[in-house]
């Protein structure tokens, strides 16, 4: 089986501010803010959702192909894919524009401002679904506008299952183009303020959704997730971190577990625990794509936390 990754493929600037923000930025000034931040640590990484996701499918043994736009910088990128042994056959450079990217300054609270440059990504709907062979399951993951739209119809019209992850790109589409994802979706994925916009746009409850896929995904951090189905509400504990890094990936990390426990047509609880494991595994480490694992260690990791095997 063959998964399509539609989704954005990025570069991650992080900058560690060695204070608070709170002690540079007056309250009753915000309407004139202009601040500076000296970051002494920084480092640029791969990223983007669509990567994320492919990465970490790979280091469970599961087969993504990336379906994505990039720009003219991107070939660091492909090499590091490349060496993963990731497909990048769907993946589309587009000239005169950069790689979408990230430039993320992060505080001793750990809050985060982010400025965020779309670049190639906007033109994502150049791609179309029914150019990738061999494809069983796909995933909606945060991309351009149009080409999440598009995607969600070509794997609509193509009888492929898919996952909505609408993630960060939740806020561009309002109640009526929710909904549409979400009868054309077999599967949504959202974190718990996802899901908070989600209800109100479109006016339908968690339970009211879960009738209209065959599962709604709900993940809450340090306090695990939640899996709606129409008949069942199955609570998925969150693994404890050996050690708390950056949490920066773990919603991807987590839906490359969802993808692999339904590429395997395993039941609910075995995928909510494989994919909250992924998550636990991914907070251990800077970036997010700079975990590895075999998949023997995964598994007798899973056992020892879960006390079965998958």
């Amino acid at each position: 089986m063959s998964a399509l990754i539609c989704g954005s493929m990025a570069y991650d600037t992080i900058m560690v501010f060695h204070d608070h923000f709170k002690n540079h930025i007056i309250p009753d000034k915000v309407h004139m803010l202009n601040v500076s931040f000296l970051v002494p640590e920084m480092r640029r990484e791969t990223g983007g959702c669509a990567g994320n996701i492919a990465y970490n499918l790979k280091l469970l043994g599961g087969e993504g192909k990336i379906m994505a736009t990039v720009g003219h910088d991107f070939a660091p990128y492909a090499a590091w894919l490349e060496k993963c042994g990731i497909v990048t056959t769907h993946i589309r450079e587009i000239g005169n524009t950069y790689t979408a990217q990230a430039f993320i300054t992060t505080d001793r609270d750990d809050n985060q401002i982010t400025a965020f440059h779309p670049g190639a990504m906007s033109f994502a709907h150049e791609n179309r679904v029914e150019e990738a062979e061999g494809i069983t399951i796909g995933i909606v993951a945060p991309d351009g506008r149009e080409g999440m739209l598009e995607h969600a119809s070509q794997f609509a019209e193509a009888g492929i299952p898919f996952i909505f992850d609408p993630g960060q790109g939740l806020p561009m589409f309002d109640g009526d183009d929710l909904l549409r994802f979400v009868e054309q979706a077999s599967w949504v994925a959202v974190n718990d303020y996802e899901a908070q916009l989600l209800e109100e746009r479109t006016g339908k409850s968690p339970h009211e959704l879960a009738q209209m896929v065959e599962a709604l995904i709900v993940t809450r951090g340090a306090k695990g997730s939640v899996i709606y189905t129409a008949k069942h509400r199955y609570e998925i504990p969150a693994v404890p971190a050996r050690e708390v890094v950056d949490p920066t990936g773990c919603g991807d990390a987590y839906r490359a577990g969802l993808l692999y426990g339904l590429m395997n047509k395993m039941d609910w609880e075995t995928t909510g625990r494989i994919a909250s494991l992924m998550g636990a595994i991914k907070i251990g480490h800077h970036g997010t794509q700079n975990h590895r694992f075999a998949a023997e260690e995964f598994k007798a990791r899973f056992h020892e936390t879960f006390g079965f095997y998958f």
